[in-house]
């Protein structure tokens, strides 16, 4: 697996501070803002701002941090992402490399959409979907392809087709069968959330994203995050939901989920990649997180695969 970074730095260093507050310009004449940006490139970095975000992965693979939540992304990845939810793509890069284009990007001030919603009363669900994306969804199956097409559709057109584009957007995700809708944040990553809960999470998670492959200790973590591991331990699961051990798991199942699917590397390979030393006991933990095997898994199709997006998404528990 290739270097991981996130704007040029490493994970842990990135998510160590809090995320920076990222200032989303608006052209004369535009409700939105679209853009597109290769990987790493300055914008691409643990930040949050008060826009709502849709994005778009084109190509590469990597993990992404939404809110609380780390989970493996492939191309095609659609995500909206709520206002004030700190969020990055890092992506697996070998030395040197840059992903041209890897993102297309829509950012919308909830304001505008609650203003338009209040004098085009057929918008009025938008509302729910703003305040849904404050966990962060990603989408999946039809409604992740008609999206990715709408969204570069924002990008190439101007005027009413533009509009068009974006509401058509707006309504595929609000359409979307719950298959395809998967939450990512805990509920509990919010503002209620104290100093100390967001930084053993914040270290925790960017700490675990950067030793996938070896071994992972929470004494580690806990020293990231400048606490005891008791300390680190309880805040951990009070603003995660999870305990440190069952977040190590499902990310490094969600990572062979991405590698079973779409690599032709046998299963001993995958779970010496995602951090298992024991195939027996890689075998025992995928069938307990997803209730297939990791064979069962590769000969499943595509769609009937369990998820290996979010954390939550796999079997709960932990």
């Amino acid at each position: 697996m290739g270097t991981r970074a996130s704007g040029g730095s490493p994970a842990y260093e990135v998510m160590h501070h809090p995320p920076e507050r990222e200032l989303v310009p608006l052209a004369a004449g535009e409700s939105f803002r679209w853009m597109e940006h290769d990987y790493p490139a300055p914008i691409a970095r643990w930040n949050y701002h008060p826009e709502v975000e849709i994005h778009l992965i084109r190509r590469g693979t990597g993990n992404y941090i939404i809110g609380n939540t780390v989970g493996a992304f492939g191309a095609g990845q659609v995500a909206i992402v709520g206002s004030g939810v700190p969020h990055d793509w890092m992506s697996d890069l070998r030395p040197g490399e840059v992903i041209r284009g890897r993102d297309a990007v829509i950012q919308v001030s909830p304001v505008w959409l609650e203003q338009a919603a209040s004098v085009i009363p057929e918008l009025h669900r938008v509302q729910d979907l703003v305040r849904d994306s404050g966990r962060g969804i990603i989408y999946s199956g039809r409604t992740a392809l008609a999206a990715a097409e709408e969204i570069e559709q924002v990008g190439r057109t101007d005027g009413p087709r533009r509009i068009a584009h974006f509401l058509a957007l707006l309504d595929l995700f609000l359409g979307a069968p719950p298959a395809e809708r998967h939450y990512v944040a805990h509920e509990l990553y919010s503002s209620s959330v104290g100093s100390e809960g967001r930084a053993a999470v914040d270290a925790g998670l960017a700490y675990v994203v950067e030793n996938l492959s070896g071994d992972i200790r929470m004494s580690e973590a806990a020293r990231l995050a400048y606490m005891s591991e008791p300390t680190f331990s309880k805040h951990f699961k009070k603003a995660s939901g999870m305990t440190f051990t069952a977040v190590v798991r499902r990310l490094r199942i969600a990572n062979a989920c991405r590698l079973l699917g779409e690599t032709d590397r046998t299963v001993a390979e995958i779970s010496g990649a995602v951090g298992y030393r024991n195939l027996a006991n890689f075998n025992r933990q995928f069938l307990a997180e997803t209730g297939v095997t990791p064979t069962g898994f590769r000969r499943l199709e595509e769609h009937a695969r369990p998820s290996a997006g979010p954390l939550g998404l796999l079997r709960a528990g932990g």
